[in-house]
């Protein structure tokens, strides 16, 4: 299993070191950053000298990223960049609720001392970037994102799998779509460092209730934002 996923991992690194696979990276950074809009529709030629590339590798990219489910293709009108509706994105954190929850548990049995440090330093990070960019949450990827260290030193390859490849990327986007909540930046700070204390103290329990409350109540700042109520007050 260990040699299947290193092998795995290598073709990935090379597939990312191919032009198309360095487009993807650019045209999906765009998407998550709302560079490109929720919504807009892909122009190929337009991209195509953006990017500097030639239609082959630009459509290839195209393709990935449909399957990170960050464009859709419709039949005849070409690529779009998702909208999720409301009811969607709260379907998307159910899952994390339930995914990420087991992830914290499991990690808080299987993190190496060096990796909850690390989690410490990192968690420091983005504490002096809050503190420093006027209560703006850190926007960060891979390495640098606390959840995805907590979700990989969970050391569960199949749960890895589902939420830093299949989900990871709509989660993102979604957290840039929503940067505006600093009230709920402030609290999920606070919420982060108690996850970090409970994963110390190698209590899986304690370490899974307080993810599951940490996203449950993310989802519900993202529904009073995104609420028809709320968006006609802001339009006011």
């Amino acid at each position: 299993m260990a040699d299947h996923q290193d092998a795995a991992a290598q073709m990935e690194d090379l597939e990312d070191a191919t032009l198309s696979g360095k487009t993807t990276a650019a045209l999906r950074e765009a998407i998550i950053s709302g560079k490109i809009a929720a919504g807009e529709k892909l122009n190929e030629p337009r991209l195509a000298e953006q990017f500097n590339v030639s239609r082959g590798p630009l459509r290839e990219a195209i393709r990935r990223l449909v399957a990170m489910g960050l464009v859709r293709h419709i039949p005849h009108q070409g690529a779009t960049v998702v909208t999720l509706e409301l009811e969607g994105i709260m379907e998307l954190y159910e899952v994390r609720e339930a995914l990420e929850g087991k992830a914290a548990a499991l990690a808080a049995s299987n993190m190496s001392d060096a990796q909850i440090s690390e989690l410490r330093e990192l968690f420091e990070v983005h504490k002096q970037h809050f503190q420093s960019n006027s209560g703006e949450y850190m926007q960060a990827e891979g390495d640098f994102d606390f959840h995805y260290r907590i979700i990989k030193g969970s050391g569960n390859q199949m749960l890895t799998n589902q939420l830093c490849n299949e989900l990871y990327h709509l989660i993102r986007m979604f957290r840039y779509q929503t940067s505006k909540l600093s009230t709920r930046s402030n609290r999920a700070l606070i919420e982060h460092e108690q996850l970090i204390d409970a994963i110390e103290q190698r209590d899986p329990q304690m370490a899974e209730l307080v993810m599951r409350s940490h996203i449950s109540r993310a989802k519900e700042a993202v529904r009073d934002f995104l609420s028809p109520n709320n968006k006609r007050q802001n339009s006011d």
